[in-house]
């Protein structure tokens, strides 16, 4: 039976693609002063994927996209929406209709959105509001990001934790919802802790006519910042979308956090009483690949059989902006 308020939602498919290239952190340390049990400790992180200059974005997010149509059972035919959620396209004026073109998915409308590390999440929220309206019935939402093309790679606050990759998943119209609540938030007052900015230069066109011109500098972080905005703010937020799907966390099977600190993962899980074997990290072999974090690790769950159908999976992204925000759902028709 459709809900009154609108139509059900499934999220039926998933899949994922990394760049070939690994580089672990002992091999970090001949670029910058750090170590593996100095990285390790404070991150989690070990190793990380890599875009070399011949890997796009689009084929990245194309590859996790097909495996994700292949799961959901449908064709690229059947796509009606496609949602790229990035910070780092291959096109400045976006990436998502050239992975429409590269699919053959004729009949979708595609578009980039750009919440940095809560892309995903944010992502999640806006194809379910056209499914809940009934005007698309099959989306297609990525989370891709090559973060490696904007690092400083001689700043080791910042190099030891970006790596690359993409995650993608179908969501349909369903007669049973699994979209169970959300809750999205934003804090500009707290923008410059975490930034990838434009820096201009003044160009003169002619005499009293000039113009900005110039490109974007490496991402910059306020570290210890991040970290007290994410274990006082993500809980939070988890706990506000758990009370819109009227569950408690006893009832999340999984935690599934943007994979950006393993001190992180754990503090949040802590404040919500999860156990840490309900916790889905993987970020030991990828490290923060931003927007693409969330469904890389859900569907590397999923293909080892730890998510199985029915799952209620608690997710949640933070990050630049500064945003946030949390989506409560059941894995699976």
């Amino acid at each position: 039976m459709l809900q009154q308020s609108g139509f059900g939602i499934a999220v039926t498919g998933s899949g994922s693609c990394t760049p070939q290239v690994s580089l672990d952190n002992n091999g970090l340390s001949q670029i910058v002063e750090t170590s593996d049990e100095w990285i390790g400790a404070r991150t989690g992180i070990r190793s990380r994927r890599l875009a070399d200059d011949r890997t796009s974005l689009c084929d990245l997010a194309s590859e996790a996209s097909l495996q994700a149509i292949a799961m959901a059972e449908i064709s690229p035919t059947d796509i009606d929406l496609i949602i790229l959620a990035t910070s780092s396209p291959d096109d400045l004026f976006g990436t998502a209709s050239k992975i429409q073109y590269q699919l053959g998915a004729t009949k979708a409308v595609a578009f980039d959105l750009t919440a940095a590390c809560s892309g995903f999440v944010f992502g999640l929220v806006t194809a379910s509001q056209f499914i809940r309206t009934g005007v698309y019935q099959n989306v297609l939402l990525i989370g891709a990001d090559i973060l490696s093309r904007w690092v400083n790679w001689s700043d080791r606050g910042t190099c030891i934790l970006f790596g690359d990759g993409a995650g993608a998943v179908v969501l349909q119209a369903s007669e049973i919802d699994s979209f169970l609540g959300f809750e999205i938030r934003s804090d500009g007052t707290q923008n410059s802790s975490l930034n990838l900015p434009y820096k201009a230069e003044s160009k003169e066109l002619i005499e009293g006519v000039s113009v900005g011109i110039g490109g974007f500098e490496p991402i910059t972080m306020n570290g210890q910042e991040i970290y007290r905005f994410a274990v006082r703010k993500v809980p939070e937020v988890i706990e506000k979308a758990m009370f819109r799907a009227n569950i408690s966390a006893a009832e999340i099977d999984w935690l599934l956090l943007h994979q950006a600190n393993q001190r992180i993962l754990d503090a949040v899980a802590q404040r919500l009483k999860i156990p840490p074997e309900k916790v889905i990290s993987n970020l030991a072999n990828y490290g923060n690949t931003s927007a693409a974090s969330i469904p890389l690790a859900l569907d590397e769950a999923v293909r080892l059989g730890k998510v199985k159908a029915g799952d209620t999976i608690a997710a949640a992204g933070f990050g630049a902006g500064l945003t946030w925000g949390a989506a409560i759902f059941k894995w699976g028709r």
